[in-house]
């Protein structure tokens, strides 16, 4: 994964290892242990700054926005468009026109199917995804296949959980019309080599959309260097709130697109015989927006650029080597998903016994991981099983975490096995 090392909006760079003490539900205990929480893959905890930020809002700023003259209601558009522009300026965004506010990475995905897809789709065009995609990248391109008579062809994945590469380089052609694939894998943590993929992918004249839901905690984006069409994200995984997320597409696209919801802010003029739309980024955000959720998303990337993303990145590392050399020396157990071009996901069986029983016991324990086929069953048929277990870590976790999980699993195999 591409990081930048420069510092971001003036902040003075704290280290890595003191952020722990940030997050209050790890002070927290579950069924009388100390909680370990491993599942920053499925939502992120949320540092006491976000926290007391959305607080904040709603004991003195809260007022709807672009609507008001009234002085709140000022500040607080004031805010929501400060927060706009930080956006912008952590995944450097050429314009802060071309970022979206939705309720997630799925929707985003979903408004570039319903928008751009229905509008320069046309029969017999086909889209690329890869077996590695969650279902989110998936769902909403087969509802559009069907709808306007599209082939959906799939990326293989190799053995040790990274994409094929010369197997899409043969699926390009001049009826690729559009290539999705996700940044990192929230089920293996495999790193795809995105920037290969879109450079390919342009040489067909195809759109490309990054799905960056498990990318935006771990280092930096930078969409102007990446060269994809549309990138996405969830504010709940990196350590923002949930219900707001962030579609990005390239000014030009987006002017292009049709709206998606109609509905109040999105209209430039209405009569009964005809409505005009807004100018970007109005034009695809109908009705009253998230508030407290974008102030929130604010400070988790104000939080986050205290951080050079470069350690970030070496201490998520760190922790997921030390993860996997501790979880292989339990017998019977099985990495899924062992490319050297991966992130802190820690993706596992244990011979003889079922996912969720490890879990269960897990959880006794104070352990919370996920378990089950983390919304990738074409993933987990491809590897001939129902499901793993996945720890994933995230820059609040320390190795008393990993060594916790890990004798935890010892002690759960020894009860099942």
């Amino acid at each position: 994964m591409k990081v930048a090392t420069d510092k971001k909006a003036g902040f003075e760079c704290r280290a890595v290892e003191s952020a722990r003490a940030d997050f209050p539900i790890l002070k927290t205990e579950m069924n009388g242990h100390p909680l370990v929480f491993l599942d920053s893959a499925a939502s992120s905890q949320k540092p006491r700054a976000v926290i007391e930020a959305i607080n904040d809002y709603y004991t003195t700023q809260n007022a709807n926005v672009h609507r008001g003259v009234y002085t709140l209601s000022q500040q607080t558009t004031d805010l929501f468009e400060e927060s706009r522009r930080a956006v912008a300026r952590f995944i450097n965004a050429p314009s802060e026109k071309e970022v979206i506010f939705v309720r997630g990475a799925t929707e985003g995905i979903n408004l570039v199917a319903q928008s751009y897809g229905r509008a320069f789709l046309n029969a017999g065009d086909e889209i690329i995804l890869s077996e590695l995609e969650h279902h989110s990248n998936i769902v909403p391109w087969q509802i559009l296949a069907e709808e306007k008579n599209l082939s959906l062809k799939i990326i293989p994945v190799r053995d040790d959980g990274s994409l094929d590469m010369d197997a899409y380089q043969k699926l390009l052609s001049s009826k690729t019309a559009l290539v999705a694939v996700n940044h990192i894998s929230n089920a293996l943590g495999t790193i795809n080599p995105v920037e290969e993929i879109t450079k390919l992918a342009k040489e067909s004249d195809a759109a490309v959309l990054i799905d960056g839901a498990q990318a935006s905690i771990h280092g930096s984006i930078n969409v102007a260097d990446l060269g994809a069409d549309f990138y996405v994200f969830s504010g709940h995984k990196m350590l923002g709130p949930t219900g707001i997320g962030v579609l990005w597409g390239r000014e030009e696209i987006l002017e292009a697109m049709p709206p998606w919801h109609g509905g109040g802010e999105m209209i430039e003029s209405v009569s009964f015989e005809k409505t005009t739309y807004n100018e970007l980024p109005f034009k695809f955000e109908a009705g009253t927006p998230h508030i407290e959720g974008v102030v929130g998303l604010k400070k988790a990337i104000d939080y986050l650029n205290q951080f050079d993303p470069a350690e970030i990145v070496q201490w998520e590392k760190e922790l997921l080597n030390y993860c996997t050399e501790k979880l292989t020396a339990i017998p019977g157990l099985r990495i899924i998903g062992t490319t050297p071009d991966k992130t802190s996901v820690v993706s596992f069986l244990v011979e003889g016994t079922h996912p969720y029983d490890l879990g269960i016991i897990l959880d006794k324990l104070g352990i919370a991981v996920r378990t089950g086929h983390h919304c990738t069953q074409p993933l987990m048929e491809r590897f001939g099983i129902p499901g793993t277990v996945r720890a994933s870590m995230a820059l609040y976790n320390n190795k008393e975490d990993i060594d916790r999980l890990a004798k935890g699993v010892e002690k759960a195999r020894n009860m099942l096995v």
